[in-house]
């Protein structure tokens, strides 16, 4: 494969894509509590919706639900015609030592998809021992092979997607994307300057979480609380710190016809250059997530969102 060709596939993974689709629920009891609230037939319903509309670039990773999110969108995509994005990823977990086993989780998820190739296959921590250079390698020859179009990182930092960036290079094929948390709660990847060095590298920073799983919805508060592990996270203190932040975005929002503060917090980080990948289990949230397309914040009400941020997480 030339390189001209390589960079060609990687163009392709993220051409007209302004959002995408999280599954790091589909499937998963522990975190998100599939199968109490949601389950496989919300599930359906959420994919068709979405590639209906056009939105077709699905993330997911064969921890997610222990295989099944991969083994879902695997079962839903022989039930349509769509022609849809896959973006999966390999846990290096430190028992695994060698490429092989790199090639070996890909093929179990391809498997799982009931694919030849995915679109984009990413690293999804830079865990120790193996060094980076050596799942480039094999991420190179999957892409070689013919089994994946375009590759990329996740929760990467500056030092280690540079490292990953020239490794890649070297075999002629260019790091996609790097997928990292970043909202309006979290914007570390602006202010080390992690966000630049994608837009320099010419690396998509995917954005997970961008509603901050959830919080940024505006529909939990100090009385109306998270439960289970968000909660620890995100505890009634900080609910009460943020709500200055939530009445700002629905200030904005309603200056633009009547938007959600889902619908801000996600096409605020479409404003700053990211893809984001919101989590979706029902048709409902489908549509609140999706409408953040298709309109825009102006450059004072991003830099607004921006002052609010910085004031409440000061505090």
């Amino acid at each position: 494969m030339s390189e001209d060709s390589t960079q060609s596939t990687t163009t392709h993974v993220f051409e007209n894509v302004e959002i995408g689709i999280g599954t790091w629920a589909w499937g998963d009891r522990i975190f998100w509590g599939y199968g109490s609230g949601y389950d496989d037939q919300d599930l359906k319903e959420v994919f068709d919706f979405c590639c209906q509309r056009g939105f077709t670039f699905f993330d997911t990773a064969e921890v997610y639900g222990q295989g099944r999110s991969e083994r879902l969108l695997g079962k839903f995509m022989q039930e349509t015609d769509y022609s849809v994005r896959i973006a999966t990823k390999f846990m290096p977990f430190p028992w695994r030592l060698s490429k092989n086993s790199l090639r070996r989780a890909l093929q179990a998820s391809l498997k799982r998809l009931e694919r030849s190739k995915v679109e984009l296959y990413q690293i999804h921590w830079p865990f120790p021992p193996v060094r980076i250079e050596t799942w480039m390698e094999a991420l190179a020859e999957s892409v070689q092979d013919g089994l994946v179009d375009a590759v990329g990182v996740s929760n990467y930092d500056r030092t280690q997607m540079q490292r990953a960036f020239e490794s890649l290079a070297r075999m002629g094929i260019p790091l996609a994307s790097n997928q990292v948390e970043y909202h309006l709660l979290n914007r570390k990847v602006e202010k080390d300057g992690l966000l630049h060095q994608c837009q320099e590298l010419g690396v998509r920073l995917i954005a997970y979480s961008p509603l901050a799983q959830g919080v940024l919805t505006g529909k939990y508060s100090p009385q109306n609380p998270m439960r289970g592990f968000r909660e620890r996270r995100y505890n009634r203190r900080l609910l009460e710190r943020i709500q200055p932040l939530i009445q700002k975005m629905k200030q904005i929002g309603q200056e633009h016809g009547g938007k959600t503060t889902s619908q801000v917090a996600i096409n605020w980080v479409i404003c700053k250059g990211a893809l984001p990948i919101p989590g979706i289990k029902n048709v409902r949230q489908a549509e609140d997530n999706l409408g953040a397309v298709g309109w825009q914040l102006t450059e004072e009400e991003v830099a607004l969102l921006d002052e609010w941020s910085d004031r409440v997480m000061a505090g």
